[in-house]
């Protein structure tokens, strides 16, 4: 891991940056170029902490390589169309982190932010209290990870971990497995466990699905062309919705390919509809199996037919045909109840996602599901700004595609609001934010 030379907490900053993942180190870059004064402050005792603590170890990108485009950083290792596993992430972004040597301080923990009648923020720490002019959220929105509540407490034998605790087949006990929730982590997380011999029991939830190559290319690679990556939110079909959806699974494992959960199923997994309860020893399902997997190949084929019209209409020839999936396998009757202990299953891996916490930010900022309200990460005080959100603009923001367009946006607006310090809105923004 690179080492970083830890600044000392200051009184005051222009700027605090709160979270040291990849979107607080890309506004960090811009902040640097313009010479403006500020510090990252992390509560983790290293930078881009979640790639290395919180993935499997046979975690991959699921989008390419060459989508790898931090500030000044774009990859440049011999697979750009591979998709880096989990210790070429660790090491692209300590590169990236070497080049930037950003001032930041590890392992303090902000505890509570609230503004002053100067209009400054005060931020309290565990290592003490700090002002800044800017504030700059990169904590991400993962936090709390979600538990169902159950009918039945389950057995004190029986191994629970969720989607971020999970890393190898060997650190669960003999027995079989139930994987709650289909989207990107459970769908790979299945599929990790089903190749490593494990009985796995995949309770499927309304994630969709997508192909990973087609018509000679990866489905990413023509939705790029295509300007999918470039859809704002606001010119999306389902405007600011679409920031609760759930990600399409597919997966970068050995090269790329598609996850077919009809397939696994064909090779001994056993699928079940969506988790609905555990009670006195029985899981509980909902009889929406198959209604789940006809919705996510419904969208496979749908992308497809996408891919197929931009085709026709641009006179591109490939050499692979268009295709529609047809289904592989088909449940004879849902499942609807099973006995944890008839079952074997020793373990049950939830992957059912995460809900935000910025219970420590104390400003009137937030809607009543927890997340920011904002523009483009600007928020109703144009001194608050949020990075690394999903969706924060366009379908790339939140990931390495985009990640550096937003935080050069939220940067040289911050510079605007340092260098107007009596305007209440940045003209970048003003015709943007509805206040």
């Amino acid at each position: 891991m690179t080492r970083v030379e830890q600044a000392k907490l200051k009184s005051e900053y222009p700027v605090v940056i709160i979270g040291g993942g990849q979107a607080g180190l890309c506004v960090s870059h811009y902040l640097k170029k313009a010479n403006i004064e500020h510090v990252i402050l992390e509560k983790e005792p290293e930078l881009t902490h979640a790639w290395r603590r919180k993935r499997w170890d046979n975690f991959t990108l699921v989008t390419p390589n060459w989508q790898c485009l931090l500030p000044e950083h774009p990859y440049m290792g011999h697979q750009p169309d591979g998709f880096m596993k989990k210790n070429e992430i660790v090491e692209y972004l300590d590169q990236f982190i070497e080049k930037l040597n950003p001032p930041a301080i590890l392992g303090v923990a902000v505890q509570h932010v609230e503004k002053v009648a100067d209009q400054s923020f005060v931020i309290e720490t565990d290592r003490g209290t700090t002002t800044a002019k800017q504030l700059v959220v990169a904590a991400g929105g993962y936090h709390t990870p979600i538990y169902p509540k159950l009918s039945s407490a389950l057995p004190e034998n029986v191994t629970v971990i969720h989607s971020e605790q999970y890393f190898n087949a060997e650190q669960l006990p003999a027995g079989n497995v139930l994987v709650v929730g289909s989207g990107q982590s459970g769908a790979q997380i299945a599929e990790d466990l089903h190749l490593a011999g494990k009985k796995v029991y995949l309770s499927t939830g309304d994630a969709p699905r997508c192909a990973r190559f087609y018509r000679g290319k990866d489905v990413v690679k023509w939705l790029f062309e295509m300007g999918y990556y470039e859809t704002t939110v606001k010119d999306h079909r389902y405007s600011e919705e679409v920031r609760n959806s759930t990600n399409h699974y597919v997966t970068g494992r050995d090269g790329g390919r598609d996850i077919d959960l009809r397939q696994f199923a064909l090779e001994g997994m056993q699928l079940l509809g969506r988790f609905q309860d555990y009670k006195d020893g029985q899981l509980v399902f909902r009889p929406d199996l198959m209604q789940n997997l006809d919705m996510a190949d419904a969208t496979y084929n749908r992308i497809n037919a996408g891919i197929d019209a931009y085709l026709a209409e641009n006179g591109i020839e490939t050499d692979e045909p268009a295709s529609v999936y047809e289904p592989v396998w088909t449940a004879q009757a849902e499942i609807t109840e099973i006995d944890l202990v008839a079952e074997n299953i020793t373990s049950i891996i939830w992957c059912i996602g995460f809900r935000p916490d910025y219970s420590w930010i104390d400003l009137d900022l937030f809607e009543t599901n927890g997340y920011p309200k904002h523009d483009r990460g600007i928020t109703l005080d144009p001194n608050v700004t949020f990075i690394g959100l999903p969706w924060l603009h366009t379908w790339g923001s939140g990931r390495f595609l985009d990640i550096a367009k937003d935080a050069e946006f939220v940067a040289a607006h911050i510079k605007q609001q340092l260098d107007m310090p009596n305007s209440r809105l940045s003209p970048v923004i003003a015709d943007a934010v509805e206040v």
